[in-house]
C-alpha cells in the first residue's frame, strides 16, 4: 500500500515531463526512419550504385519490421508495461542507429536499418496509448503528438542535409543515436507506471461486436492507404523536390531546408485536425480531408518549380491531416487495457502492407517517373474516400 501511494503522489508532478519525452520520442521515431531516404543519393555513390533508385529497396526491411514489430510490442505494452517497453525503444534505437553508421555494404545497411525498424516499431502501439491514457481531450493530445512526429520528419530533412554536407552521411545516424540514448536516461528517471494496463479496471463500456468490427475494418483500411501515401511522400519527397526544383535550386542543403519547410507547415495540420476531432463527427472530417488530396496530387503531377513547391505543401497538409484519425478512433472505441494490442494489430497490417511503398518507390520512379507516382497517390486517396464512407454511424459520437 505504501508503494502504491508513493506512485500516485509522484505521478501528477511527472505527467508533463513524461508527456514531453513521449512527444520527443515520436519526433525521433519518424526522424530515424527517414535519414536514409534523405541521404540515399550520397550513400548510393559511396556504395557503388549508379542511381539512388537502385539502393532504395534495401530500406524495405526497416519499414516491414516497423509494421510487423508493432504486434508483439503492443502485446508486451499491455501485459508487461509501457514504461519498460519505452526504455527498450530509446536504448535499442540508439544502438541500432550507431550500427547503421558502421555499415560499408548495401546488405549490411539493409540489416542495420531493419534493426532500426524493430526498435522503432515500439513507439506507436506503446507510446501513444501511454500518452492518452488519462486525457479528456484525446483529439488535441493526438494532434500535438502528431505535430511532434512530423516535426521529426522536417528535422530529418534539414538535419540530414546539413550533416551530410559538412560531416558525412554517417554522422546523420550517429547524432540521433546519441539523442535517443540521452532521452532513455531521462525517461528512466522521470516516467512512472503503477501496473501494466492489462491489470487495470475497465474504463469503457463494451460496444456491439458488429459496430466494433466494422469500425476496426475501416480504421485498418484507411490507415493502410494513409500509410502508403505517407511512405511514398516522405521517402520520395527529397528526390521529387530535386527533380521538380532543379531549374531554381540545386544545392542539397537548400533543398533540405525547402523540404523541411514543407513538413513544418504541413505538420500543424495535425494540431488543427486533432482539435476538430474533439468537436465534430470523425466520418465527415475524414471524408473531406481524403477527398481534398485527389485534385492536389493530380495538379502536382503536371507542375514544376515554385508552383510544384506550393502544391507539395498543400498535398502534404492533407496527407498529414489524415494521420490523427486512426489513433483517435482507437481511443474512442477501445478500452485502455487493450489499446496497445489493438494499435499493434492495426499497425502490423497497415504498415506491413504499406512497407511495399518503400520497396516499389525506386523501381516505380525509374520505370514510370514521378508523374505516374503522383497519379497513383491520387488513386490511393480515392480508396480512402470509399473506405471512410463505410464508417459506421456510431463513429459520429
Amino acid at each position: 500500500m505504501m508503494h502504491s501511494t508513493a506512485v500516485t503522489t509522484a505521478a501528477p508532478a511527472q505527467v508533463l515531463p513524461q508527456s514531453l519525452l513521449l512527444n520527443v520520442a515520436h519526433a525521433l521515431d519518424h526522424l530515424v526512419l527517414l535519414i536514409f531516404a534523405a541521404a540515399v543519393g550520397v550513400i548510393a555513390q559511396e556504395f557503388g550504385f549508379a542511381r539512388w533508385e537502385d539502393l532504395m529497396p534495401y530500406a524495405t526491411g526497416a519499414f516491414f519490421a516497423f509494421g510487423l514489430g508493432a504486434l508483439p510490442s503492443g502485446k508486451l505494452g499491455d501485459s508487461w508495461g509501457r514504461r519498460p517497453m519505452m526504455l527498450i525503444f530509446f536504448f535499442g534505437l540508439g544502438v541500432s542507429l550507431w550500427l547503421v553508421a558502421l555499415t560499408t555494404t548495401a546488405w549490411q545497411m539493409a540489416l542495420a536499418l531493419t534493426l532500426v525498424g524493430v526498435f522503432a516499431s515500439i513507439y506507436h502501439p506503446v507510446g501513444i496509448p501511454m500518452l492518452v491514457q488519462k486525457t479528456t481531450t484525446p483529439g488535441r493530445t493526438i494532434g500535438i503528438n502528431g505535430l511532434a512526429g512530423n516535426l521529426g520528419i522536417a528535422l530529418a530533412a534539414v538535419l540530414t542535409g546539413l550533416l551530410v554536407k559538412y560531416f558525412g552521411w554517417r554522422s546523420a545516424f550517429v547524432l540521433p543515436g546519441v539523442l535517443s540514448i540521452l532521452c532513455g536516461v531521462a525517461f528512466a528517471r522521470i516516467a512512472v507506471e503503477s501496473e501494466p494496463p492489462a491489470n487495470r479496471a475497465s474504463t469503457k463500456a463494451a460496444l456491439p461486436m458488429g459496430a466494433l468490427a466494422r469500425a476496426f475494418a475501416v480504421i485498418t483500411l484507411t490507415a493502410t492507404t494513409g500509410n502508403l501515401l505517407f511512405n511514398f511522400t516522405t521517402n520520395g519527397n527529397g528526390e521529387l523536390l530535386r527533380d521538380r526544383m532543379t531549374a531554381v535550386v540545386a544545392d542539397p542543403a537548400t533543398l533540405g531546408l525547402l523540404l523541411a519547410g514543407v513538413y513544418v507547415v504541413a505538420s500543424f495540420a495535425q494540431m488543427i485536425v486533432g482539435r476538430l476531432i474533439d468537436r465534430y463527427p470523425i466520418k465527415r472530417l475524414l471524408l473531406l480531408i481524403a477527398a481534398a488530396q485527389i485534385p492536389l496530387f493530380i495538379a502536382a503531377s503536371n507542375a514544376q518549380g515554385w508552383g510544384f513547391y506550393l502544391l507539395a505543401i498543400a498535398f502534404m497538409v492533407f496527407v498529414f491531416g489524415a494521420i490523427p484519425f486512426t489513433d483517435a478512433m482507437i481511443v474512442r472505441f477501445v478500452d485502455d487495457r487493450m489499446r496497445s494490442r489493438a494499435a499493434g494489430m492495426r499497425l502490423t497490417i497497415s504498415f506491413g502492407i504499406s512497407s511495399a511503398a518503400v520497396y516499389l518507390l525506386g523501381p516505380l520512379v525509374k520505370a514510370a517517373g514521378f508523374d505516374f507516382l503522383l497519379l497513383l497517390m491520387a488513386a490511393i486517396s480515392c480508396i480512402t474516400v470509399l473506405a471512410a464512407a463505410w464508417l459506421p454511424a456510431v463513429a459520429h459520437r
